[in-house]
């Protein structure tokens, strides 16, 4: 039978034995070829050996599909230079001396983490839940490491429910740093007492030098950045909760008109009307020419709504142009003109917000910043919300988006 060499990808270390036990588990013994050890007491190096501590078994990297296990008795070694000549067990960098696994298969275990659950992981790894948990806990922080950031330019206010049909709203703290996104903190809870006692938190280094704040319009997040950054920092309420909202006046205008058509035209007038709701939402450049003619067979029977669609896609036009936040507030209050003088009340609703936020929404056109990465990273953390069956402790949900987000670039 041919032979072959497998690399154990450790170092420092030479096997002195192999056997395969009645499992076909691989079984190997080494020893260390380090001749020192740093004293626990002094931390000075020391030389002179004095045995060899307790047998140590190991977990690692799968062989051939087989569990692998190394097994070592770590060599002592005895300080000259303390007074009662202590001793000393020699630690090296491939294992933790509280960990019943090497480094390597912890970071192959993190990565089987990824997009994955801890339960499925144990399961495929013949793991304890409690084992792959403590490898998280070992490598994974439950708040932020400032130390490991180097600089924050824009960060987003969001929050997600922990539960579905309850208001048990936790806050999400991200940052945009050269288009990559980190999470930077989860909340207990969306109260502005919460959000700038965290915002506060930041290190003076990295709060002179944020650009924006990025967040819907809850007053809670508004108020706490402004309390925090003052007038040196951008906040933006940013644009798709915006249009979100003037949006919701014109399609609540077109549920009303629509109730109205379908009672007073027949229904083979009624059915050319079809598809409505998603033609309003759309531009007239972006509608083929079947939409185009429902949108006209629509606004033939509603002037109101042909009113109120072509204030919605003006508004929406003023939001794509390339111009400052002078020149924005000037077209924007002249639009606000031109509803109130259409008689329209859909938009009411959004008017009195606008009229609120009107500086934090103009603010958008300083830089075109968003919360448009907020969004897509919540959407992430729902999925990993869904995929763990609920995650209620903010401290495991931190660790659970770090190790998504971070996992690959970290431990691949």
């Amino acid at each position: 039978m041919e032979s072959f060499k497998i690399n154990l990808d450790i170092e420092n270390v030479v096997v002195e034995n192999m056997k395969i036990n009645k499992k076909g588990e691989f079984i190997l013994t080494v020893v260390s070829t380090i001749d020192y050890a740093y004293c626990h007491k002094c931390n000075r190096k020391i030389t002179k050996p004095y045995g060899h501590g307790r047998w140590i078994t190991l977990r690692h990297l799968s062989i051939l599909g087989k569990k692998c296990y190394i097994r070592i008795r770590p060599s002592r070694f005895q300080c000259i230079n303390c007074d009662d000549n202590t001793t000393t067990t020699q630690e090296v960098l491939w294992y933790n001396s509280r960990s019943p696994h090497t480094k390597a298969y912890e970071e192959y275990i993190l990565l089987q983490l990824v997009n994955s659950t801890i339960s499925d992981v144990s399961i495929k790894e013949d793991l304890s839940y409690e084992a792959v948990s403590g490898i998280i806990n070992r490598y994974i922080d439950k708040e932020v490491n400032w130390e490991e950031i180097e600089k924050i330019d824009v960060i987003g206010l969001d929050e997600i429910s922990l539960k579905k049909g309850h208001k048990n709203f936790v806050t999400i703290v991200t940052a945009c740093i050269d288009n990559k996104i980190i999470i930077l903190g989860v909340l207990k809870d969306r109260k502005k007492e919460t959000v700038k006692k965290f915002l506060s938190s930041i290190p003076k280094r990295f709060r002179k030098n944020i650009k924006a704040v990025c967040s819907d319009m809850y007053e809670g997040y508004i108020n706490a950045a402004k309390e925090v950054f003052g007038k040196k920092c951008n906040i933006v309420v940013d644009r798709f909760h915006v249009a979100k909202l003037y949006r919701k006046g014109l399609d609540g205008l077109r549920k009303k008109e629509m109730k109205r058509l379908k009672k007073e035209l027949s229904k083979e007038e009624y059915k050319k009307l079809k598809g409505a709701m998603w033609i309003l939402r759309k531009t007239k450049k972006e509608l083929t020419k079947e939409e185009l003619e429902v949108m006209e067979c629509l606004f033939k029977h509603s002037s109101i709504l042909k009113l109120a669609y072509e204030l919605c896609t003006e508004l929406t036009d003023i939001f794509e142009k390339n111009i400052s936040k002078n020149q924005a507030k000037r077209e924007i209050n002249k639009w606000k003109k031109k509803v109130r003088k259409s008689g329209l009340n859909c938009y009411n609703n959004f008017l009195s917000t606008l009229e609120k936020w009107h500086n934090e929404i103009t603010n958008y056109f300083i830089n075109r910043q968003t919360s448009g990465f907020v969004e897509g990273f919540n959407n992430k953390i729902k999925v990993i919300k869904r995929r763990c069956y609920g995650i209620y402790n903010i401290g495991h949900l931190f660790q659970r988006i770090n190790l998504d987000v971070e996992g690959y670039s970290s431990f691949a």
